[in-house]
């Protein structure tokens, strides 16, 4: 939509832009972020990136304010995450859409699947837990790892966090402490336990030296 639409993209991003400006105005120090979803390909995001950067360079400008905001994107597709590395290159961080992930990579909907069929796969043990409460280890786990590999390959020190329920998971919170990730975001009433939960992996990580 971001590239068959113009201007819905830029239309928001002067919003964040000005909404920056005006609190630096008034003594405050906001650092927003710039998060392009469901990206495939190097091209696609660079495309959406030079957008995002006219019109806050325009802004900054405008509002004689010194404008820094960063611009990653969610990982969000199989192919997203295959190929992380090339993204990396434009990419500032990364966001791992764990639901929509989830879904890409199962090949199926959450909405249409738990009622339908879920307790029949439950039951012959194809899951041992909906894939949706905690993260598919060997399938959807195996993108991440790939792609935080790939993508810190490329950065380093670049930031890599997950956005989903998962982030308020606890089996799953620990997996993405021990696959390198930064942060998890999640619904509000899931705060608490992610918050106890990375402090937990963080402690265990840091008493068995594992990272």
């Amino acid at each position: 939509l971001g590239l068959v639409l113009p201007g819905l993209y830029g239309l928001q991003v002067r919003a964040m832009a000005e909404a920056t400006a005006d609190r630096i105005a008034t003594g405050g120090s906001p650092r927003p972020e710039i998060m392009v979803p469901l990206v495939a390909s190097r091209t696609e995001l660079a495309l959406v990136r030079d957008e995002a950067e006219r019109v806050i360079a325009a802004v900054a400008e405008e509002r004689e304010a010194d404008l820094e905001i960063p611009i990653g994107t969610m990982i969000e597709l199989p192919r997203a995450a295959v190929r992380a590395g090339d993204l990396a290159h434009v990419a500032e961080f990364f966001s791992f859409g764990s639901n929509d992930l989830t879904q890409t990579t199962w090949g199926f909907s959450r909405d249409d699947v738990e009622g339908a069929f879920f307790t029949t796969y439950l039951d012959a043990n194809i899951f041992s837990v909906s894939p949706f409460e905690t993260i598919d280890a060997d399938g959807v786990g195996a993108l991440i790892r790939m792609a935080v590999e790939a993508g810190r390959s490329v950065r380093p020190s670049m930031s890599l966090g997950v956005c989903g329920e998962h982030g308020g998971d606890p089996a799953s919170v620990h997996m993405f402490h021990d696959w390198g990730l930064d942060y998890v975001s999640c619904s509000p009433f899931r705060v608490p336990i992610a918050r106890l939960e990375a402090g937990r992996a963080a402690t265990s990580a840091s008493t068995s030296d594992s990272r």
